[in-house]
């Protein structure tokens, strides 16, 4: 494999999402603050973006594997010269500057054209892609900050493209982000000084970048006990005055980088606040609201890692396809017994095809997902953003789908990839092609921001909770709209039946479970990931219904050229298989929660 070969971007998928699914040249582009793009510049800027990714940035995608990270003698993260060139090149064009809001300097795109980016962004090369994402964390320091915070950082650190990094967990504390022990303490106004160790800090340190705002969760002196107890502080690796010139060295040091199966030039560190020096740090809006705040950050993070797994997943398939269509092996399977039959290539074989659009179908309904969230946000951004009365319900709506990506993106991806592989026979498991490095790269993604057990309690026990159900209620209700109201007509009748079937499995299994809570909370510990996946299979099967139905509308085109007429083919067949092949398995979840007991949690642990 050569170093520019392994991305194959989807492009053209991409554009039926955002510009005729949901259509964001009306209904986002043009509205609110998202005045400074027509659909002509969104389009345009995601082909050159595009260019940029599958070249510049793909072109360091395996000798950054290869080479990984090294922490040098003088405490810095030496990242490897080929990641460097690339990272340059993305920040060179002022790329970094699409998503940052017009008051900052930058094009203040809607979160929809923001993630494409990303999409083509973690595709091409997800290290490069993690050191230039968490920039978005200007924002939320620019949305948090004092005036004076606001002052001090921008627009110095947009100007001088300052990193940053959100900094929670630590060695003894894990998941559980509320078992910190990180210390701050007040040293007068909104200065404190932090002490304690993180680990697995994504980005902790680099060569690249002239500074980095570290994001850190820390217990106040007298704070109590648990999340409530915290408060998120801005620490830089190099103090920033209050002019935004630098000073001297900070009291954060790298301590420790870690060895990874995957995303190798990822620099994951453990960093050490206020051992060797005074660790600084201002207190974010001067308010102690510290796991509110950090929330503005760890949920962009999911949506990053939803986005991440299926692009992944997305670029697989196009490489699994593509050596489907050049692979020659045996001959076609009704001439089998004919020794004279003419070999043909592998995607004339039936199993082939079926892994092939497993692939297709999966990615693009991951896809289907993500996006529908992300003309979520874009609509609460319009209507005033959190917090504002006019977006509370599209916002309730968007933290339902938030675990439902994050969730079920990030665990079926690493289960389909393995598909992906198998296309490949034997050579898949070679490095001669990205497949093993697909798999080693993604498979943090159902680890890591909140396992995929812990999105699923967040979405039963929290986000559906919270409301009574009302908010999962509404989204089921546009699910039963659409199946009412026959979208796609005779053509996707069958599609429409098995979801009617489906959506009826999915809620007798939410009324389970719910009578099972009143017996133990068990039950949702043994089904929860369940409950989870069942509710975005749905979900996908709809918005794959209602993309196909779409589609159905361009076949009726008699003038459609023969790519166009092939694509909206595929959409079609998308819909048609991921119904059949998925959506049966709904009734199996259901008559398992039905029967659910605990005699598992009951087992001594001896039997184990």
């Amino acid at each position: 494999m050569t170093a520019t070969s392994h991305y194959k971007s989807n492009l053209r998928d991409l554009f039926f999402n955002l510009f005729e699914f949901s259509d964001i040249g009306r209904t986002t582009l043009g509205r609110g603050s998202f005045t400074s793009l027509d659909e002509a510049a969104a389009r345009d800027s995601l082909v050159q973006l595009e260019k940029l990714c599958t070249n510049e940035l793909a072109a360091s995608f395996v000798a950054t594997d290869q080479s990984g990270v090294e922490l040098g003698a003088d405490g810095r993260v030496v990242l490897p010269e080929p990641l460097r060139r690339s990272l340059k090149a993305y920040l060179d064009n002022d790329w970094h500057l699409l998503e940052m809001p017009e008051h900052l300097g930058g094009l203040g795109a809607p979160p929809s054209l923001v993630w494409a980016g990303f999409e083509l962004m973690t595709g091409s090369h997800a290290t490069a892609a993690f050191y230039l994402s968490t920039l978005f964390m200007l924002r939320v320091i620019d949305r948090l900050a004092t005036p004076e915070q606001k002052a001090r950082f921008f627009p110095h650190a947009l100007d001088r493209t300052w990193n940053c990094t959100m900094v929670l967990t630590e060695p003894d504390a894990g998941s559980d982000v509320g078992a910190g022990r990180t210390r701050a303490r007040p040293v007068g106004g909104d200065e404190w000084h932090i002490e304690g160790v993180k680990r697995f800090i994504t980005g902790g340190d680099s060569d690249l970048f002239e500074n980095i705002l570290h994001l850190v969760l820390a217990r106040p002196e007298g704070a109590g006990p648990g999340t409530k107890g915290l408060s998120l502080f801005i620490v830089p690796k190099i103090w920033v005055n209050a002019d935004g010139s630098l000073g001297e060295p900070n009291g954060v040091r790298v301590t420790k980088v870690e060895h990874k199966m995957g995303l190798r030039g990822s620099a994951t560190c453990e960093l050490t606040f206020g051992d060797e020096a005074p660790a600084r740090g201002l207190l974010l809006g001067n308010v102690h609201n510290g796991i509110a705040q950090m929330f503005h950050i760890i949920e962009q993070a999911r949506m990053a890692i939803a986005i991440k797994s299926m692009s992944t997943l997305s670029t697989a398939y196009k490489n699994a396809l593509a050596f489907a269509k050049e692979r020659v092996q045996g001959s076609d399977l009704t001439r089998v017994l004919d020794k004279t039959a003419p070999r043909v290539s592998i995607i004339h074989h039936p199993d082939v095809r079926r892994m092939l659009m497993t692939q297709k179908a999966y990615a693009e309904g991951m896809r289907a997902l993500c996006f529908f969230a992300a003309r979520q946000q874009d609509e609460v951004a319009i209507l005033g953003g959190h917090g504002s009365k006019d977006a509370a319900e599209i916002d309730r709506l968007n933290d339902l789908l938030l675990p439902l990506c994050k969730g079920y993106c990030s665990d079926k991806a690493y289960e389909i990839l393995a598909v992906s592989l198998q296309c490949f026979g034997g050579s898949g498991y070679l490095t001669d092609y990205p497949i093993e490095q697909y798999i080693r790269d993604q498979k943090i993604d159902s680890l890591y921001e909140g396992t995929t057990h812990i999105q699923a309690l967040d979405l039963l026990l929290r986000k559906i909770a919270r409301d009574g159900g009302a908010t999962l209620r509404g989204l089921l209700g546009q699910v039963q709209k659409t199946l009412a109201e026959g979208e796609g007509g005779l053509e996707l009748q069958p599609e429409r039946a098995l979801l009617t079937e489906a959506l009826g499995h999915a809620e007798a299994l939410l009324m389970a479970l719910l009578g099972k809570m009143q017996e133990s909370l068990y039950h949702v510990g043994l089904h929860g990931n369940r409950v989870l996946f069942v509710l975005a299979e749905v979900v996908i099967a709809w918005l794959l219904i209602r993309h196909a139905a779409l589609a159905v509308r361009k076949l009726a085109d008699a003038a459609l050229g023969d790519d166009e007429r092939a694509f909206y083919q595929g959409k079609v067949q998308s819909a048609r298989f991921y119904c059949a092949e998925v959506l049966p398995r709904i009734a199996v979840d259901r008559r398992r929660i039905e029967s659910s007991e605990l005699s598992l949690m009951q087992l001594p642990e001896e039997a184990f």
